[in-house]
């Protein structure tokens, strides 16, 4: 036991990534049983239509608001330096925070995550790496799921592997629809955020519409990030548009939390707040940004194969009841 927990930690990063790439399959998998409700064609096929749809859109959506994206990211980060430093000298001459260079050396390393984030020079090539693998981990996963199932049936116990199937066959069936749970929120909050800041005149719209669609995948967390970077931004172009972004922020948060998620939650997967938010907060202390972000999905996994064995042990102690 000890060896496998301690072979884990020195595997933790591969593990995260072809867990990735699991998530990244299922979105795939879920698309293609959507389009063969309607296209009874062979799966190849079904799976090559959902990966081209996809490319294209994305090609498309770069294309007509790639230039507008680009210099709104440069301007991003200068802006919420500078909002950042002045509400930390309001908070330095409140005598609640430090002196002026602790909290220029704080901004400045508690914004060095946005910048990467906001730079088209980027990333770093084993982040890239790290994409490249997941992408083709989960295209590969994803054109015969079946195959990878009946080899880790293999590795079952014979009179296991029937029951084995059913869990991996739940998780899988709970994680296409947490994904897509997910993607109608991101759709949802990235829109509905671009356009009422647009509407209020709010710097950067777009960039933050994008950001807040892409950050609602983290639920708890994402919020909190989506709503400084929109207040900050709000601010700085005065008052009125600072109260505005509040507002949307609040109006966008309100309508998701007890409309969207709800809706969406009778469909798809209902976590508990508290737990999403343990989980996101351990998994990101063990294994980064790579582990909040798959956090999610790793809770509801677990909760449906607990919740598996939970009704295999009670039915066990009906039948010897009975």
């Amino acid at each position: 036991m000890a060896s496998a927990i301690a072979l884990a930690v020195i595997l933790v990063q591969p593990l995260l990534i072809i867990f990735a790439g699991i998530v990244f399959a299922a979105l795939l998998d879920g698309g293609v049983r959507l389009l063969g409700r309607v296209l009874p064609i062979p799966r190849g096929w079904r799976l090559l239509i959902v990966v081209v749809a996809v490319v294209l859109c994305l090609l498309t959506t770069f294309y007509l608001t790639g230039v507008q994206v680009a210099q709104q990211a440069s301007q991003l980060r200068a802006t919420l330096e500078i909002q950042a430093s002045r509400f930390g000298n309001f908070l330095t001459a409140q005598g609640m925070m430090p002196g002026a260079s602790d909290v220029n050396g704080f901004v400045r390393q508690a914004l060095g995550s946005v910048g990467r984030l906001t730079s088209w020079l980027g990333t770093a090539v084993g982040a890239l790496t790290s994409m490249a693998m997941i992408l083709v981990l989960g295209l590969f996963l994803a054109m015969d799921p079946r195959a990878y199932d009946r080899g880790l049936q293999w590795m079952i116990p014979r009179d296991s592997r029937a029951e084995f199937a059913e869990t991996i066959e739940a998780m899988g069936r709970t994680l296409r629809r947490l994904l897509a749970g997910r993607l109608v929120g991101m759709a949802f909050e990235g829109v509905f955020t671009w356009i009422a800041l647009a509407i209020g005149g709010v710097p950067m719209a777009l960039l933050l519409g994008i950001i807040a669609g892409i950050l609602a995948f983290i639920p708890n967390i994402g919020a909190i990030i989506t709503g400084a970077m929109m207040v900050a931004v709000g601010f700085s172009a005065g008052v009125h548009t600072g109260l505005w972004a509040i507002g949307t922020y609040l109006i966008v948060q309100t309508f998701d939390g007890y409309v969207v998620v709800p809706m969406v939650a009778k469909r798809t997967v209902d976590l508990p707040p508290a737990l999403t938010l343990g989980m996101q907060i351990l998994a990101s202390a063990l294994f980064g940004i790579l582990g909040l972000a798959l956090a999610d999905p790793m809770t509801a996994m677990i909760k449906t194969a607990l919740e598996r064995s939970a009704d295999r042990e009670d039915a066990a102690s009906d039948q010897a009841v009975e």
